[in-house]
């Protein structure tokens, strides 16, 4: 899926586009807290972009900021998507040798398409959590404070866990789509 990028204007626009998207994508779901396509999409443009994911995922915090307002909630912003890109850039992007060949490719798209899930999914798990170090200093929290904080936002965090979960089966399909529409894009511009 993952496909060579030189860094031109063609990607600079892609990649302003692609974090617009990010932003519409939140903002589709606004009056549903907790779910939005925006984990999705940061797992989608890295399977395909990887390290220059990081483009559109800045994009999309830049338009936040712009959109919602810099206020101390953006500060976050400015780590805890960098955590979902880092996740998913841990994953393996091929069929570990010792099972190439032993399964078919429904079951392989299966598995990665779980394994995707499963990134997106502990993100939103997480989400509280990794937002905690912020809210605790800004608002001056103890351990004990910021463990209780975590604790209140759990039912928040498992409804981002199942959203995730749940728009994350479209990774491998989108991730697909989006390695071709690039490399066929690749071959026209070259």
């Amino acid at each position: 899926m993952a496909v060579k990028v030189r860094l031109d204007l063609r990607h600079v626009i892609l990649f302003a586009m692609l974090g617009a998207i990010m932003l519409a994508g939140k903002l589709a779901f606004e009056g549903i807290r907790n779910v939005h396509l925006v984990g999705m999409l940061i797992v989608t443009y890295t399977l395909v972009y990887r390290r220059y994911a990081l483009f559109p995922i800045y994009v999309f915090v830049l338009l936040a900021g712009l959109y919602y307002g810099f206020a101390q909630w953006w500060l976050s912003y400015l780590y805890i998507w960098a955590v979902l890109w880092g996740m998913t850039m841990l994953l393996p992007q091929h069929t570990p040798r010792p099972l190439r060949g032993r399964l078919s490719p429904g079951t392989v798209r299966t598995l990665q398409t779980g394994m995707y899930c499963a990134v997106c999914g502990l993100h939103g798990l997480l989400y509280g959590t990794l937002y905690a170090p912020l809210w605790a200093w800004i608002g001056h929290l103890s351990f004990k404070g910021t463990l209780a904080w975590i604790a209140a936002g759990i039912p928040s965090d498992l409804i981002h866990c199942v959203s995730n979960l749940i728009v994350g089966t479209l990774i491998y399909p989108l991730a697909r789509l989006l390695g071709k529409l690039e490399r066929n894009m690749a071959n026209h511009f070259n």
